[in-house]
């Protein structure tokens, strides 16, 4: 059987959404329709949780209250891997870490144990073309969903088949109301 892994960038995502309305999505849906024509193995989500101070502020507790339900709820769909990374502080800005060498280490280690066949990414970023190569030096067929604003031209150049993240995909995958 032809097997498929989904690798989501929830930051990059997220952007991608703010741009278009920030649409609740339907995550499960998602992953169906772009791993379309192979059975899909899992699906990963990379992403941090938000920041909080000590003690956080009613903002900063409402803002990780509902990014913890949001992951809470992915963690229970069928076939979904959540894997957090950490935030770090670089001069006054928060930053994630761990996050691109998660998801490179699962889709690098997926590849080359043979587990999938198809690899499709969500991201743009030019981190993960290392990684890319050497799922295809692995015979993975590498698909990409990006956004024609946030994109790195190297990454487009790596992956073997890429599509840009149409209006009519998000309104195909938009949370039923």
């Amino acid at each position: 059987m032809h097997r498929s892994a989904l690798f989501i960038d929830g930051g990059y995502f997220a952007k991608v959404l703010k741009c278009v309305g920030e649409p609740r999505i339907d995550y499960l849906r998602l992953s169906e329709r772009v791993c379309e024509g192979s059975e899909r193995l899992r699906t990963y989500y990379y992403n941090c949780m938000p920041y909080q101070s000590e003690p956080p502020t009613h903002e900063e507790r409402t803002r990780y209250s509902k990014a913890y339900k949001f992951i809470f709820t992915l963690k229970r769909l069928p076939r979904f891997e959540v894997r957090l990374g950490k935030l770090g502080r670089i001069g006054g800005q928060f930053v994630q870490k761990r996050v691109d060498i998660l998801l490179a280490v699962d889709l690098v280690r997926m590849s080359w144990g043979k587990q999938i066949q198809t690899a499709v990414l969500l991201t743009g970023d030019s981190d993960f073309v290392s990684a890319v190569q050497a799922a295809k030096d692995a015979g993975v067929l590498t698909k990409l969903y990006f956004s024609s604003s946030a994109v790195h031209d190297e990454l487009l150049d790596a992956c073997d088949d890429c599509f840009e993240i149409a209006v009519d995909l998000i309104d195909k995958v938009r949370m039923q109301k």
